[in-house]
């Protein structure tokens, strides 16, 4: 479904992606994992077209993602959650779930695509804060939202950028919960994390990042025999 060859993207002159390859099959919530400031974020703009790679290939669903806009991409179907969760603060959860829909027209959600019906049918929570503005909702319903309204524009895959990031473990277990229920729902999920046991409990695949380049890749089995591996790069 996508996939990412040998890609070397910069900032200015530092050269923060080396090499980078990786896999998504449909389906499949794989996480990408490593210490900050590895490039693991980097690895999602570079996707996203945020960041454009000087080197590599990047394919989703044999269509070049390499060279477009980011509005471009995400018109192919890549959502793209950013780890600063940029909900619209003054708006309420129902407002900021109809800024996500595709040139804000509702004609434009096709059949069985994702509506604020189906949003709060699957997730109870934001109903119960629709008319809740978004500076007012927890970190853990900040999070929440901001995924759900990347949903909303039908996306295939989307890619999510320190979910748990500053949660308390019970908002993490939350936001946990509901990544399950994206994926379970069809869309293919590429999440970036640091928290190596909240990963364990959602993730089918893994990718282990250092220095800009890819150290391990294996599923969770292998995971948790590569005790060196987990020592080295998650300190854990």
């Amino acid at each position: 479904m996508l996939e990412i060859r040998d890609i070397h993207s910069y900032y200015g002159k530092s050269h923060i992606l080396h090499g980078v390859s990786l896999d998504l099959k449909e389906g499949e919530l794989v996480c990408l994992l490593g210490r900050n400031g590895v490039g693991k974020s980097t690895t999602l703009k570079s996707i996203m077209g945020v960041v454009k790679p000087e080197q590599g290939s990047i394919r989703f669903h044999d269509r070049e993602l390499v060279g477009l806009a980011p509005y471009e991409i995400a018109r192919l179907g890549v959502g793209y959650v950013p780890e600063d969760r940029r909900i619209f603060r003054s708006l309420t959860v129902h407002e900021n779930l109809l800024m996500g829909i595709k040139n804000g027209k509702k004609e434009n959600i096709g059949e069985g695509g994702w509506t604020v019906e189906r949003v709060y049918k699957l997730f109870p929570r934001l109903e119960e804060r629709k008319n809740n503005k978004g500076s007012h909702l927890s970190g853990g319903e900040q999070q929440m939202l901001t995924v759900v309204r990347t949903l909303m524009g039908n996306p295939r895959v989307i890619l999510v950028d320190e979910p748990t990031e500053g949660l308390a473990p019970l908002i993490v277990k939350d936001v946990l919960d509901m990544l399950a229920t994206v994926r379970k729902s069809g869309v293919t999920v590429l999440m970036v994390e640091q928290n190596f046991k909240a990963a364990i409990k959602v993730a089918d695949r893994y990718y282990i990042m250092s220095k800009g380049q890819i150290v391990f890749a294996g599923n969770t089995e292998e995971l948790l025999a590569a005790e060196e591996i987990r020592k080295n790069y998650l300190e854990v």
